[in-house]
């Protein structure tokens, strides 16, 4: 997923509007204009829209609320969250809301382009986070106008009158129900100043278990996902892609191809060209279009392609793994990028009476999303349009106004429900594949990928060998501790990241241990690798966690001590450090604490367990969320059996803690499947899995029956909760494995390596 998000520029503003549909509902949203030309309301966010929103907030005349949802829906829950934020401080009855989810909505401004509803992309965990500031208040507000319309009809001060389960309520009882106050409210101009938002006290949607709002259609195969979409004119594509990174066709014989009863013709795309961002399409193809999938993927069988292989064509894991050994050894320490340091690591090993090391190896990562890229494009002289399950959809819009010329205000993106994302959607490459292809003819086009078009052209989770060491003096205390990183650095050929730090989104210069041990060192050492990066659900988080969590328990053993003591002994007492990353300002050692010991106390650490089992802790925060699981695990036969699974969690004040608990045990299953089964591999420059066969998830026999959650009660401002419970996961896991085995698994996926010794 989607690292670093920030808010637009403050210079852009949004204003509230409100007004009436031809059937005479009430509808709220937000637009903005020249400051000249009309009060700013900053408060309700920073971009601008030059005209009327549409339908965010409708009251229809029957009491019926329809509020829409912005977000891209990749299973996170923000087609019901974020309604649910405004459908509070509007104070409804939630049996009355009935859910619409949103198109993209670009607009062009005097200043460039703008949002209509505010950030509509899904990464990083900044869905809640964002909305919380701006959807309540659009809630708040259209409460407002439902309150003056009511004071004027009843000629009672507002606020005398209060509003309750879509109903504005005078002192004597009286009551007007929102429907009959649309006509009033609609004409009434929206407040000039934030209202005051709702004591938590009165919270009657916000915390409580909510139920997806279309979990009916989802389980009935009535939802539309991207690749669901349909016209009746469409063509089916699917694309033969080279290999190779940057490799070139050389010849190709589509005879036969055109011979296959359905296929309408067969057309090359160009990919990204050698040492360019990759923001187009990945690599160059050879699309077959046909009147159905069968037609494609049976022409594409039949295409006679010469490649001529990239740079990269010798690229494999072996070599890989031999040069990230060569660039961690002494000799090449001062080629080291630094990422932080603190005090002197080096005089503090010196006088060490002891000191620890160890090497923790994770291999890149697809995201095998359960529904592969798909698009549904349309493109015309002057405008097009596009249904797909979208996390970025901004930058869709963008690349297709780059492929086809047309303006973005004409390019119209309806946004489905995504069968997952884990920051594979955020990169838009099969948007551009599929504009290359429709721009080339004049019917809609339905770009398909398979499974195995998926695993081997992906943007995948970094390459990373971490050499771990800490030093210890005379009283056991640690008094040093470095972490050097060999990684394939996230950065590769990524514009949006081209300014930043070599290392950024690969470490976090102030994740745990950091701020607690006075000399400390963290660098990266820069592989090299043609495979494309990108975002992987809990970006970075997703590798150091296991390195340092690990490493945590490797020294309390050497120490023959707790582990879960150690790690709450280094946190100390409850104190606010600096953090600059995703998710600060600050990292409180105080609730990290918390979740180790929700965590401990729920798993009963420390009791005597029977032979052959074994119990782990790890702990993790990530994106402004506090995280620990404990396992109990069992390896027989290098089978391994989850036992018991607890995650104690703690993301501020919960919108949704059904959805809160959903994630956290997805995120749970996530992280268990990629610790024992989960790791791309190469071989002459090509990735060498093309399905589950070969790219196991984990299988229900191996998941843990229940995944205990703990929700860490909070009044802080809520974090979200897509990534926080899956960093933490992988190293609980392999800890508790070694108090059952005594057998340490530095390298990732463990699966093989445990059957091979037991």
């Amino acid at each position: 997923m989607k690292g670093d998000r920030t808010l637009a520029s403050p210079s852009r503003r949004r204003f509230l509007v409100a007004g009436a549909t031809v059937s005479g509902a009430l509808i709220v949203g937000w637009r903005a204009a020249q400051a000249q030309t009309q009060q700013a309301l900053p408060y309700l966010g920073a971009r601008i829209e030059p005209q009327l929103l549409g339908v965010f907030v409708r009251i229809e005349k029957n009491g019926d609320v329809i509020i829409g949802a912005r977000g891209c829906e990749i299973g996170q829950g923000v087609k019901t969250s974020l309604p649910m934020l405004i459908a509070e401080e509007l104070d409804v009855d939630w049996n009355r809301v009935r859910v619409e989810q949103l198109p993209y909505g670009y607009i062009d401004t005097d200043k460039g382009p703008g949002d209509k509803y505010g950030e509509q992309g899904a990464g990083g965990s900044t869905s809640i986070p964002i909305a919380w500031k701006d959807l309540r208040q659009a809630g708040a507000a259209a409460r407002w106008l439902l309150l003056v319309a009511a004071s004027a009809k009843l000629n009672i001060p507002a606020g005398q009158l209060h509003t309750e389960s879509g109903s504005v309520i005078a002192p004597d009882g009286t009551k007007l129900g929102y429907g009959e106050l649309v006509d009033a409210a609609s004409k009434l101009d929206p407040p000039t100043e934030p209202r005051t938002l709702k004591d938590p006290a009165a919270y009657k949607i916000i915390g409580k278990p909510t139920p997806t709002v279309d979990a009916r259609e989802i389980v009935t195969g009535q939802t539309e996902f991207g690749i669901d979409a349909y016209r009746a004119d469409v063509l089916i594509a699917v694309v033969a892609r080279c290999p190779w990174i940057d490799g070139e066709i050389v010849s190709v014989d589509d005879a036969e191809t055109r011979k296959v009863a359905g296929v309408k013709d067969v057309l090359r795309i160009a990919g990204t060209k050698p040492g360019e961002s990759f923001d187009g399409a990945l690599v160059d193809g050879v699309a077959v279009l046909a009147t159905s999938t069968w037609a494609a993927l049976k022409g594409r069988e039949k295409l006679k392609i010469e490649w001529k292989p990239g740079p990269f064509a010798d690229e494999s894991s072996d070599g890989l793994r031999k040069r990230a050994d060569e660039l961690l050894r002494p000799a090449n320490a001062g080629n080291a990028v630094p990422v932080r340091r603190d005090g002197d690591v080096d005089k503090a090993r010196k006088a060490a009476r002891k000191t620890i090391e160890a090497r923790y190896t994770v291999p890149f990562l697809a995201h095998a999303t359960m529904e592969p890229p798909a698009a549904l494009i349309h493109v015309t002289k002057d405008k097009v349009l596009l249904i797909a399950s979208l996390q970025e959809p901004e930058g869709a819009s963008e690349v297709i106004n780059a492929i086809t010329g047309v303006p973005r205000s004409k390019i119209e993106i309806r946004m489905t429900r995504a069968g997952g994302g884990f920051g594979r959607r955020l990169k838009n490459d099969y948007i551009a594949e599929a504009a290359l292809i429709a721009k080339q003819t004049d019917k809609p086009v339905k770009l398909l990928w398979t499974r195995d078009d998926d695993l081997r052209h992906d943007f995948y989770r970094p390459y990373c060998m971490f050499q771990m060491a800490a030093s210890l003096d005379r009283k056991n205390e640690v008094t040093a501790w470095s972490m050097h990183c060999a990684a394939t650095p996230r950065n590769h050929r990524d514009k949006r990241m081209k300014d930043r730090p070599l290392w950024a989104s690969t470490l976090v210069p102030d994740d745990f241990p950091a701020g607690l041990i006075a000399n400390f060192d963290l660098s990266l050492l820069a592989l090299d690798s043609g495979q494309p990066r990108g975002w992987w659900r809990a970006p970075a988080h997703n590798a150091t966690a296991f390195a340092v969590q690990s490493f945590i328990d490797e020294i309390a053993v050497a120490l023959k001590q707790d582990p879960l003591a150690l790690r709450l002994k280094l946190l100390g007492e409850p104190r606010q450090l600096p953090y600059k990353g995703h998710g600060g300002p600050s990292f409180d050692t105080g609730r990290m604490a918390a979740v180790f010991n929700a965590a401990a106390a729920k798993i009963n650490w420390g009791r005597k367990l029977d032979r052959d089992r074994g119990l782990g802790i790890a702990g993790n925060f990530t994106f402004g969320g506090y995280a620990a699981h404990a396992l109990e695990v069992s390896a027989i036969d290098g089978n391994v059996v989850v036992h018991r699974a607890v995650c104690a969690i703690d993301v501020g004040r919960v919108v949704n803690p059904l959805g809160l608990e959903a994630q956290t045990i997805g995120g749970t299953i996530d992280g268990l499947s990629t610790a024992l089964n989960l790791a791309i591999t190469l071989k002459d420059g090509k990735v060498q899995q093309s399905n589950f066969g070969d790219y196991p998830l984990l299988r229900m026999g191996q998941a843990p029956v229940d995944v205990e959650v703990v929700i860490i009660d909070s009044d802080k401002e809520p974090a979200g909760a897509g990534e926080m419970a899956l960093p933490s996961a992988l190293p609980a896991l392999t800890n508790a494995l070694y108090a059952a085995t005594q057998i340490r698994l530095r390298e990732l996926p463990i699966g093989d390596q445990l059957r091979k010794i037991l």
